[in-house]
């Protein structure tokens, strides 16, 4: 038996091109996202666009506006998802862009489903980064006081300023490492 088959392969390829298209984008952004701290906009906004065009074109079983419909209401679900911690100065604007392009592409549904793949990936590497470079005391007292910021500070412009200030102090961890990592491991558990 051939241990390499390429036939099931180019097969899978072919029939989950979409998701190949967004696991590589994801990929290339989080390396970027690694480096720069930055995911740009010339990754988010064509992965969100080609995302309601694929949605409007290609799904099968959909009229051209209830794929677009349904694309939109991916594309929300994951602003929405991470707008809360990007008004409060927790994330930056291209990780809630970056996983709203995933909801361009993959919907509400299964962009809750990555995003809490996204969100425990996510909270492990931020335990190791602060296990790694010892300042566990630090970050602990830091995790609690930014919530009790979110618990008394009800304005998000001035949480958002508080974070501003305290950012430079602060292990930053690139949000789209995760959403690469958690969403792909999302792909391969959902098959």
């Amino acid at each position: 038996p051939n241990m390499f088959d390429f036939n099931s392969l180019q097969h899978a390829f072919v029939n989950n091109w979409p998701i190949w298209i967004v696991s590589i984008t994801l990929v290339v952004a989080a390396v970027i996202d690694g480096y720069q701290l930055k995911v740009p906009n010339w990754i988010t906004f064509p992965l969100i666009v080609s995302g309601w065009i694929y949605s409007a074109t290609c799904v099968a079983g959909y009229p051209w506006w209830e794929g677009l419909l349904y694309s939109l209401i991916g594309t929300v679900v994951g602003l929405a998802l991470l707008l809360p911690a990007y008004a409060i100065g927790g994330m930056g604007a291209g990780d809630v862009k970056l996983l709203a392009g995933v909801g361009a592409w993959i919907w509400s549904k299964d962009t809750l489903y990555a995003f809490a793949v996204s969100a425990i990936v996510g909270g492990v590497i931020a335990v190791i980064m602060v296990l790694v470079g010892k300042s566990w005391h630090k970050h602990q007292s830091q995790f609690w006081m930014i919530c009790n910021e979110i618990l008394t500070v009800k304005d998000p412009e001035k949480l958002s300023t508080i974070a501003a200030e305290r950012k430079p102090t602060m292990m930053l961890l690139p949000y789209g490492i995760p959403i690469a990592i958690g969403t792909i491991a999302y792909f391969i558990c959902a098959g």
